[in-house]
């Protein structure tokens, strides 16, 4: 008779990839906690509130992790999201342009039923 158990260490974890960072993104933030020193030591969270001209706005905040954070890695970049917003913005990807027009960070969103103009803001 077989029976598995559970690593105690895996369930407990909290890791879990609710969004994704490009390599372009990885880059721009990892430079942007590298040169302001009161970030030293913080992650990058993604987060979901209501506002905005759709109803739900993203925000990108560096901040400390917190016990109920989801979190993961890419491109050595830490990203910490919490339950709410998780449930809004699972399979999204963050990209980022450093283009004169329509640079900065870009969030495709496959949760968001319409967003607006600005891509800030979205309806899920």
């Amino acid at each position: 008779m077989s029976s598995t158990v559970a690593d105690p260490v895996v369930a407990a974890s909290t890791t879990e990839t609710v969004v994704s960072l490009t390599e372009p993104a990885a880059r721009h933030i990892s430079g942007m906690l590298a040169d302001d020193p009161e970030n030293a030591g913080k992650q990058l969270r993604v987060f979901v509130e209501a506002g905005g001209c759709s109803g739900l706005q993203y925000g990108m905040v560096f901040d400390e992790k917190r016990d109920d954070d989801l979190t993961s890695e890419f491109h050595g970049v830490s990203v910490l999201v919490d339950p709410f917003s998780a449930n809004y913005i699972r399979g999204a990807v963050i990209d980022f342009s450093d283009a004169l027009t329509g640079g900065g960070f870009k969030i495709n969103n496959p949760n968001a039923q319409s967003s607006c103009g600005c891509g800030k803001s979205f309806h899920a």
